[in-house]
């Protein structure tokens, strides 16, 4: 019997053989690539995209049946890699012998990703080949015969088929999408034989009129005779009755006006309209994400199903490229989805396979980018419009971008010098009205002197409270709540930042919650990160920034005053100084410097000069901006997805918590969500100097093994080192 896989004893799964793969990828693939292609613009895109998926399937594993690959596949030989490569049969096959360069370009690029393009070009006729000449050497004496056994083994496939191999679209959009196909039919039914994956999955439909109704209903359920909730139900029935005919559109609306009903409402009577069938949720922070899952679990449930089927909640990337722990790869086939704007666009940058298999699930589907503003650096805007426009236009996307200060950035020379229509969900004279009642709201101040850790904890215990500290990095947000708790104890403080669990992310938000909604408790401050600066229903009596973006210190007043004000409260902008722990965040240089140019010039701080803001941040950028543009232009996917990064760290998936990570080690069933929920994203530098290991078979899957608690989260482990450091006289390693 030829292999595909080999068997996993542990376990006691038997080996796979190759026609069985072949056929579960053919399918899977097959059938993604078909409900891509339902929405592409360009007809003959779509008839590509499902010509050269299965094709590509079909040939992707073809180098597997050399024989030495065989001896090492069945057990007969002990080696930890193949001994050749085992895509380079598929790619020469379908290059040399079909002329099929698009689907060569796939089964090259399943495991590695895709190719920088020009450089390819470069190499002559070993275009897409592999480079390690005794692999390619081999390939070319043993094709023939790999193809004799691949056909006897697959005796009804045939592959003379006739492919315009012609992209007339957004090339790199396509690849993109095409390997998303194929990577997602090799890892499903390579997890289904491994037990990883059920192979009778029904999807769950997106049902769009049932879920408004539903979402109507709940909304009725929270209207109250004040003021504010007479805002809210007029901005619900705005956007949810808007007509709109376009493919991308804004909403700019204030804080606390209900944007997170407002829209998915909007979302769902378009998605009925365009017959889409996903909605993706895109916020800036994590522990919004806990908020808005809950409501929108709640509001838009169909009696029967499961929650946390419709509504998936993804905090962060957790993609994994082994085998063993692909399984908890979280992807995009909910109806409804809410990530993170990193999540998000670094999957649409990526060129890593794991990653990249979940974007054929985009296509067709309505995307509500909320708190805009705050979703990437100045820097990132021009390429990520691209990329918007273009699943616009060629692939059915619908767009929403809102925010309670919106930078209208497709209005900037240097992110589109031509831009198309992008029309307002609400009319001009309910925005101006809402408006006039935001700048009754906030007065705006900046403390002149840069403060070390005592002299702001000293400041801040002084205002009136409750107080919302929010700082740039989470190694500060903890020395300073530590710090703070120190001085005046632990119940004068709270903490949050992705330092914690998702998990303890939720209870803490629940217990700040509770603690604002006690009239009597005033004397305590939150200190946290911008995770908490936009999307969250929170209401300060004061608010201090450290000084970052505008739009920042206008979603911070979005957490301050936030209810029925009887008058303006303050919030301040300061600078931190940089001292002993305290760490600058160095991607926020010129967003600050943006800032404090404004404060110094006198300018009243409004949403009105949010645009102009983001233009000088850009300016301040220089040709970074052009040159991703350049990159993905020229299709060089390596540099795209290297230059790419919303939060510029390399960062690795940490699990926190005993019983968890025994489960894993142990091979005990657990679900994806649970890692999630459990685990934190720390730097792989930290990794590698505190010597944190891997969970045991589960490759890129990290376990903590320093403190941690439900107050600073794994900050509790890196500061007790960085304070044996110091006390030892070894010095700083985190």
């Amino acid at each position: 019997m030829l292999l595909a896989h080999s068997a996993d004893t542990k376990k006691g799964i038997p080996q796979q053989n190759y026609a069985a793969h072949i056929s579960g990828v053919v399918r899977c693939a097959s059938h993604a690539a078909n409900e891509v292609a339902r929405y592409a613009s360009c007809k003959s895109d779509g008839e590509l995209l499902k010509s050269i998926v299965p094709i590509a399937a079909e040939f992707h594993d073809l180098g597997k049946l050399d024989d030495e690959n065989q001896k090492v596949l069945s057990g007969h030989n002990k080696a930890k890699n193949l001994p050749y490569i085992h895509t380079d049969a598929g790619t020469a096959y379908l290059l040399n012998d079909l002329n099929i360069v698009s689907g060569a370009a796939l089964i090259r690029s399943h495991h590695i990703g895709l190719p920088d393009i020009p450089n390819e070009e470069n190499r002559g006729e070993n275009f897409f080949r592999i480079e390690k000449e005794e692999t390619l050497e081999r390939v070319n004496q043993e094709l023939s015969e790999l193809i004799r056994l691949h056909k006897q083994e697959r005796p009804g496939h045939s592959d003379s088929v006739q492919i315009k191999d012609n992209v007339l679209g957004d090339a790199a959009l396509f690849f993109r999408i095409a390997l998303s196909c194929l990577v997602d039919g090799d890892h499903s039914d390579t997890a289904i034989h491994y037990g990883d994956r059920s192979p009778e999955e029904t999807a769950i439909l997106l049902q769009a009129q049932e879920r408004l109704l539903a979402l109507d209903q709940y909304v009725e359920r929270l209207k109250s005779d004040n003021t504010r909730s007479q805002i809210r139900s007029e901005v619900y029935d705005t956007c949810r009755n808007a007509e709109v005919n376009a493919h991308i559109t804004s909403c700019d609306s204030p804080v606390g006006t209900g944007k997170t009903t407002a829209v998915m409402a909007h979302l769902l009577m378009q998605a009925q309209k365009r017959n889409m069938r996903r909605i993706i949720v895109v916020l800036p922070f994590t522990n919004i994400i806990t908020q808005s899952v809950r409501v929108y679990r709640e509001a838009l449930t169909l009696p029967g199903e499961n929650p946390e089927h419709v509504v998936a909640e993804l905090h962060h990337r957790a993609d994994f490229e082994d085998k063993l722990s692909r399984k908890y790869t979280a992807l995009w086939k909910a109806p409804i989805i809410v990530t993170t704007a990193v999540t998000f666009f670094e999957t649409l940058a990526s060129n890593t396979p794991a990653s990249m298999r979940k974007l054929h699930n985009l296509p067709g589907s309505a995307v509500f980018i909320d708190e805009s503003h705050a979703a990437l650096p100045a820097k990132l805007w021009p390429l990520a419009w691209r990329w918007i426009k273009g699943f616009a236009d060629e692939w059915k996307c619908y767009w929403v971008l809102a925010s309670g200060s919106l930078n209208r950035f497709w209005h900037i020379d240097e992110i589109d010098k031509q831009p198309p229509d992008v029309p307002e969900i609400m009319p001009n004279e309910l925005r101006k009205r809402l408006m006039i009642h935001e700048e009754q709201r906030i007065v705006y101040q900046f403390h002149e002197t840069p403060l070390g850790v005592k002299e702001l904890v000293e400041w801040v215990s002084n205002l009136p409270g409750p107080c919302l500290l929010i700082i740039n990095t989470v190694q500060s947000a903890a020395v300073l709540a530590r710090e703070y708790a120190k001085f005046f104890g632990r119940s004068s403080v709270e903490h949050l930042s992705t330092a914690l669990t998702p998990i303890d992310r939720a209870k803490t938000l629940s217990r700040i919650q509770n603690r604002l909604a006690d009239k009597n408790d005033t004397n305590w401050t939150l200190i946290a990160t911008s995770c908490v600066e936009a999307g969250v229903d929170l209401s300060f009596k004061t608010g201090i920034r450290e000084a970052a973006s505008l739009v920042s210190l206008l979603q911070t007043a979005g957490r301050v005053n936030r209810h029925e004000h009887m008058e303006a409260e303050t919030v301040w902008t300061f600078v931190l100084k940089e001292e002993e722990l305290l760490k600058k965040h160095p991607g926020l240089k010129d967003s600050s410097k943006v800032l404090l140019d404004i404060i110094n010039s006198g300018d009243q701080i409004s949403p009105m000069l949010c645009t102009d803001a983001l233009k000088k941040e850009i300016r301040l950028a220089g040709s970074f901006s052009h040159y991703l543009i350049e990159l993905e232009g020229a299709l060089r996917f390596p540099k795209v997805e290297d230059a790419f990064h919303v939060i510029s760290s390399d960062t690795r998936t940490v699990v926190v918590g005993d019983a968890l990570i025994e489960k894993l080690e142990n091979h005990m069933p657990v679900d994806w969500r649970d890692v999630q929920k459990s685990s934190v994203q720390i730097w792989a530098y930290r990794i590698d100097a505190l010597h944190i290991p891997e969970v045991m078979s589960h490759p890129g899957i990290y376990k903590w093994t320093y403190a941690y608690d439900d107050f600073i989260g794994h900050m509790a482990g890196l500061l007790a080192v960085e304070d044996f450091t110091k006390g030892s006289g070894d010095g700083c390693i985190i």
